[in-house]
């Protein structure tokens, strides 16, 4: 944008840089976050009275993105992935992140930054989460044996890269972008088929909204049994039925 003065910031300057940036490459998320963190920056110093002019910014719609596919693993690729962890993986750290991602549906980073004390009578309490908010997810008592024998204070180094390259020995696809948020979508979407409630998938994956968490409610049982008795050829089936008969 030339380093504006900020105060002299119109909403086609930013329209234009935002233009330049897509045109670039740069991903519409990423440009979205650019106008959100921007749109923050202006909102404080109004808030605080360290301007006096209106944020610029303010009634501009941020790009609009369809939603990403939200794959998930079957039995059978969780089988496979472990077995080609194990296999090939020389990382120490890996299997049991992936081991605590699949358990409690945290992101990578959240597992992979994870302190000894944090596990506690078999829960491990998340914290400096995306949202801000603690939480704490309960694991059953073998998982929280096989994290306190794997050591004390901080328990893994940075291992995200040697997931992704591990992944690639696998048969099955994961969407670009979702290589570790494979293990994310993997947890919410089982709990949802197992018949699990969605405000407490809410609470366990730490959404600050339930819209997120709706993306989810598609796969829940009932949902699905719903699609079957209440479409709108259900009931009038023997009506399609004696139409197609006479026909």
């Amino acid at each position: 944008m030339g380093n504006p003065i900020a105060a002299k910031l119109t909403p086609n300057d930013f329209l234009l840089y935002r233009a330049q940036r897509t045109a670039d490459g740069i991903n519409p998320k990423t440009v979205n976050n650019m106008q959100g963190y921007l749109c923050a920056v202006f909102n404080e110093l109004k808030r605080n009275k360290l301007i006096d002019y209106e944020n610029p910014l303010s009634d501009i719609r941020k790009i609009r993105i369809k939603d990403r596919e939200l794959s998930y693993l079957q039995h059978d690729d969780i089988k496979e992935l472990f077995e080609v962890l194990q296999n090939t993986c020389i990382n120490p750290h890996v299997v049991l992140i992936t081991k605590i991602c699949l358990s409690t549906g945290c992101r990578w980073g959240e597992a992979q930054n994870l302190k000894s004390h944090q596990i506690r009578n078999k829960r491990i309490s998340f914290t400096k989460t995306k949202s801000g908010k603690n939480r704490a997810v309960p694991i059953t008592a073998e998982l929280e044996k096989e994290i306190k024998a794997h050591g004390k204070g901080q328990l893994f180094t940075n291992s995200e890269e040697t997931f992704r390259r591990t992944l690639r020995y696998c048969s099955f696809n994961v969407p670009a972008g979702q290589a570790t948020h494979i293990l994310r979508h993997t947890f919410a979407s089982h709990f949802m088929i197992n018949g699990g409630n969605i405000l407490t998938l809410q609470r366990i994956l730490g959404h600050s909204s339930i819209n997120l968490t709706m993306r989810y409610a598609h796969l829940a049982p009932e949902h699905l049994e719903e699609a079957t008795r209440l479409n709108p050829l259900s009931n009038g089936q023997n009506v399609v039925n004696l139409k197609l008969a006479a026909s």
